[in-house]
């Protein structure tokens, strides 16, 4: 009965040490006060502010874009990655080998992927506008390591179904793009989804590579966040965070509300 009253004063305790901060975020978006940590009063003034600031406006809507074009790439990627690995024989060392270098954007620190791919795109742009400093290079950059995660998720998801779905559908005559449309991506879609809704806030609180790949009129909130907090934290920065983390919520939630009515 201890261990039980002790594993759950722990849990509670990490729960709060995960939340309380976000929550003191958005109990001082409501703080009349501008500067400091005193309580001057609740107002509503801050959320008008935000959307009177174009700025910050510009900024929210280009990280909602990046998001979401990156995410598309990487959900598209990630899975014909985890079919690809998961369903097509390449032997034990080939395999072994691809999933290693699947693992490697996963675990590299973001600081010398950020390099590297300011590298790259060094050698690109001399042949391709596209990979010029701007929201077309931030979203490779952000598919680049949203891929290995999704896929991740996606094979983990694979390897849970048998492989007799393949040979009853191979009995049935049907072809491998009608199983795949019909039978393997319906039983994926709760991978898929998840996969997806990880690379999506991976993206939104992305800074580092955003940072090494932005152009003047490419800024994301995360950038604005941190030039802001250089010159101190104002109130409509508490405000777009809690909306932000709103956002995130009820997107989380949502899938997985589908996660749950698919399985």
């Amino acid at each position: 009965m201890r261990l039980h009253w002790l594993t759950s004063a722990v849990a509670l305790g990490a729960l709060a040490f995960l939340y309380l901060p976000m929550l003191a975020v958005a109990l001082f978006s409501f703080n009349r006060t501008r500067h400091g940590l005193g309580w001057g009063g609740f107002t509503w003034d801050w959320y008008v502010r935000l959307f009177q600031n174009p700025a910050l406006l510009e900024a929210a809507q280009n990280t909602l874009v990046l998001a979401l074009l990156s995410t598309l790439v990487a959900t598209v990627l990630g899975t014909l990655l985890a079919l690809g690995l998961e369903r097509h024989p390449f032997g034990p060392r080939g395999r072994a080998l691809l999933e290693t270098t699947l693992y490697l954007p996963v675990v590299t620190p973001d600081l010398i992927l950020a390099a590297a791919l300011v590298v790259a795109f060094g050698f690109l742009r001399q042949a391709f506008s596209l990979f010029e400093p701007g929201l077309p290079a931030m979203v490779v950059g952000h598919a680049t390591f949203q891929v290995g995660f999704v896929a991740l998720v996606v094979m983990s998801r694979l390897k849970s179904l048998p492989r007799e779905l393949d040979e009853a559908a191979r009995d049935l005559y049907a072809t491998y793009s009608l199983y795949l449309r019909r039978v393997l991506l319906p039983l994926l879609a709760p991978g898929i989804v998840a996969g997806a809704m990880l690379a999506f806030t991976l993206s939104l609180d992305d800074f580092v590579i955003s940072f090494f790949t932005a152009g003047p009129a490419s800024q994301t909130l995360p950038l604005v966040i941190y030039a802001s907090a250089r010159r101190g934290i104002t109130p409509e920065i508490h405000a777009v965070s809690t909306l932000l983390f709103l956002f995130t919520v009820v997107l989380v939630l949502s899938a997985e509300r589908f996660t749950r009515r698919s399985a």
